[in-house]
C-alpha cells in the first residue's frame, strides 16, 4: 500500500495534513495544518487554479488562515496579485521579500503584508517558526509547524544544506524537502545554457537528488519517518530517479521505505490527495 493510500483522506477536521497542490520548477503551493485550519506555502499557481486544486483536495479558501512565502521567485508567487485583490488572507514573508513584492508590484495591496516577526500572531494551533535557506533570492526562507503532536518541515529552494538548516529542521517528524535535479540530466541538457547549469548547482541554487538523499538519512536517523520530495525539475530529474536516489542512500543506513520511513514524491499537480501527518 503506497504512502497516500494508507494515509490519505482522513476525514477528521482536526487532523494534521500537508497537501502539495503544486510542486515543479514551474509553481509551487503546499497546504499544511487541519483541514479546517492551515497556511498555505508559497502562492506559485494562479489564484482560480489554487481554488481549484484546494476544492480538489477538500480544504475551503476560507481554511487558509495565511500565506507563507519562501521567496520572490515567480513559481513562489505567480498567484499572490490575485490572492491579495480577492481575499484580506495575510502574507508573511522576509522583510526583503516583502519589500520586492511591492517594489515589483506583485501584490494588489500591501495592507496584509507582514514580516516573519509576526507569525505568531497566526490563529493556528501551530508554532511557525521560520529558518534561513541558502539560495540566489533577497532572503529565502524554510518554516516550521510544531504543535504537541508532530513538527512539520518545509525546505524548498537551497543549493546546500547548512547549519541553520539543520537547526531549523532538527526534530521534525514530517518533512517537505527539495530533490531538484538529477546532475548527470542538468549536465547533459542541450536547452540549458552554462550559466543557468552554474546557477542550479551552485550553493545558493538547487539541491540536487544525492545531496537531498543524504540529508534524509541523516533526518531518519534523527527520527523524521515521513518524507515528500518536492520541487523537482520537470526538465532536469524524474519523481523515479529522485525517489529511488533516496530510498538507495536509506537503505545505506539499514532503513527500509514502508517500514522504518515513508516516503513520496510530490505531483506536479495535485489529484486530490491528504496526507494525515
Amino acid at each position: 500500500m503506497s504512502f497516500n493510500r494508507l494515509l490519505q483522506m482522513d476525514e477528521r477536521e482536526n487532523m494534521a495534513i500537508i497537501t502539495p497542490l503544486c510542486s515543479s520548477s514551474s509553481g509551487n503551493s503546499v497546504f499544511a495544518g487541519s483541514r479546517s485550519a492551515g497556511v498555505l506555502i508559497d502562492m506559485g499557481c494562479s489564484f482560480k487554479k489554487l481554488r481549484l486544486l484546494l476544492d480538489l483536495c477538500g480544504v475551503s479558501l476560507d481554511a487558509v488562515r495565511a500565506v507563507l512565502v519562501t521567496h520572490e521567485h515567480v513559481d513562489h508567487v505567480k498567484g499572490l496579485y490575485q490572492l491579495t485583490k480577492h481575499t484580506d488572507i495575510p502574507i508573511y514573508s522576509s522583510r526583503g521579500t516583502l519589500r520586492y513584492l511591492q517594489e515589483e508590484n506583485l501584490v494588489f495591496t500591501a495592507q496584509n503584508l507582514h514580516n516573519l516577526e509576526q507569525l505568531k500572531n497566526i490563529p493556528l494551533d501551530y508554532e511557525i517558526k521560520a529558518f534561513e535557506t541558502p539560495h540566489d533570492a533577497l532572503d529565502s526562507a524554510g518554516f516550521t509547524l510544531e504543535n504537541r503532536d508532530c513538527k512539520i518541515a518545509y525546505c524548498t529552494d537551497l543549493g546546500t544544506v547548512t547549519e541553520r538548516v539543520r537547526e531549523g529542521m532538527r526534530g521534525a517528524d514530517y518533512v517537505f524537502i527539495e530533490s531538484n535535479y538529477q546532475p548527470d540530466m542538468l549536465r547533459n541538457n542541450p536547452r540549458y545554457p552554462a550559466y543557468i547549469k552554474q546557477r542550479i548547482s551552485s550553493s545558493s541554487g538547487h539541491l540536487s537528488n544525492g545531496d537531498c538523499a543524504e540529508f534524509v538519512a541523516e533526518l531518519v536517523n534523527q527520527g523524521a519517518t515521513r518524507f515528500i520530495l518536492g520541487h523537482l525539475s520537470r526538465e532536469n530529474n524524474t519523481p523515479e530517479i529522485a525517489a529511488e536516489t533516496a530510498v538507495s542512500a536509506l537503505h545505506e543506513i539499514g532503513a527500509m521505505r514502508n517500514r522504518d520511513y515513508f516516503l513520496e514524491v510530490a505531483a506536479i499537480e495535485t489529484a486530490g490527495e491528504i496526507i494525515a501527518v
